[in-house]
């Protein structure tokens, strides 16, 4: 499974997104829309963040705990 957080620089709620998924113990990659401007016309993002899981925009926002429970026991 490929999970990516795409968020900008100074997006408040990355963090808190980052340790949910730690705590999870989900394995994923950050990428920045400042270094990655390709990867916003890819998935046509508009807010931070973002959680991308095997190329696919699951989230266009910070998801709840348990919407992520929910997605990562599914998977």
């Amino acid at each position: 499974m490929n999970v990516r957080i795409i968020a900008t620089r100074g997006c408040s709620h990355r963090h808190n997104l980052e340790r949910e998924l730690k705590d999870l113990a989900i394995v994923y990659e950050v990428l920045f829309v400042e270094d990655h401007p390709e990867i916003v016309q890819r998935y046509n993002i508009r807010h931070s963040p973002n959680l991308v899981v095997d190329e696919e925009v699951v989230f266009r926002r910070q998801p709840t705990e348990d919407e992520l429970r929910a997605l990562f026991k599914s998977n």
